[in-house]
């Protein structure tokens, strides 16, 4: 399987994808933090890929998704942007809804 065939397997798969520098716990990076808090206080799981264990990733997804830049929320199947998209959407409160929306009413409050 090829690298991009792996992203794509993984955008597939998650609904709610965050692609950073560390983990939700640990961020290895200003950028990484605040979107993952942004992301985490939505109240919804989300899978996640630390591009720093997956240097080949980290190469590629950029490329695929047109996207320069980390840390990247991917919500079913589209790329919503990096941490200042993440951010503003948080403060409007539209993070909170298409999160919402992409987990689904079976999920809601699941830890």
């Amino acid at each position: 399987m090829s690298v991009i065939d792996t992203i794509k397997e993984q955008i597939e798969n998650n609904d709610i994808l965050l692609y950073m520098k560390g983990t939700p716990r640990f961020p290895q990076c200003g950028f990484s933090s605040r979107a993952s808090e942004a992301v985490m206080a939505c109240g919804e799981r989300f899978a996640f890929v630390n591009i720093l264990e997956n240097p080949e990733i980290r190469a590629e997804l950029p490329k695929y998704a047109n996207w320069p830049t980390f840390p990247q929320l991917w919500v079913k199947g589209e790329l919503i942007g990096g941490c200042d998209i993440i951010c503003e959407m948080a403060e409007s409160g539209e993070l909170a809804q298409v999160i919402k929306e992409a987990a689904g009413p079976a999920e809601q409050g699941a830890e």
